[in-house]
């Protein structure tokens, strides 16, 4: 018998859940130190006056079981708009299934929808089980690239110059 799988945009209801997905994958990929969102965080910055970021949730025979957050992001040697998945999660027993690829091709809809020329995302090194499915999806790892991020104090620093 096979799972029935769907997907829907994120509502304003859904923060407790996506909080728990993404201390789910924090978990997963040993970094539930990095984690400090909160509901009152998640409603500002997905459902806020300004909205940062878009989630969707995926279900499979109508339990919530996994999610995948992104954001614009644009190209100047396309100069065209993008999309960046910042996360992507299913919950383990829910993997196999399809939701992954449910979810992951359900964000490269919304990128061709809105005329996006890219859609990116990272993977960790180690994970070698996700480089396989994205190499599967037709992506290619950009080797000679390294993604370089500054945040907390150090970003404070930076920002007086």
């Amino acid at each position: 018998m096979s799972s029935v799988l769907s997907v829907s945009p994120a509502t304003e209801a859904d923060i407790p859940l996506i909080l728990a997905f993404i201390r789910e994958l924090a978990e997963f990929e040993n970094l539930t130190h990095e984690v400090s969102a909160t509901e009152e965080k998640l409603r500002s910055t997905l459902f806020g006056a300004r909205v940062f970021a878009e989630s969707l949730i995926g279900s499979v025979d109508g339990e919530p079981a996994g999610f995948a957050a992104f954001l614009p992001s644009y190209s100047t040697f396309l100069a065209q708009p993008g999309l960046y998945l910042e996360d992507i999660y299913v919950r383990p027993q829910y993997r196999g299934r399809g939701l992954g690829r449910v979810l992951i091709t359900a964000v490269a809809g919304i990128a061709v929808q809105r005329g996006c020329g890219r859609y990116e995302w990272s993977v960790l090194d180690w994970n070698a089980p996700a480089i396989r499915f994205y190499e599967g999806l037709g992506a290619r790892m950009h080797s000679d690239w390294r993604r370089m991020r500054i945040s907390g104090a150090a970003l404070e620093m930076m920002a007086k110059g």
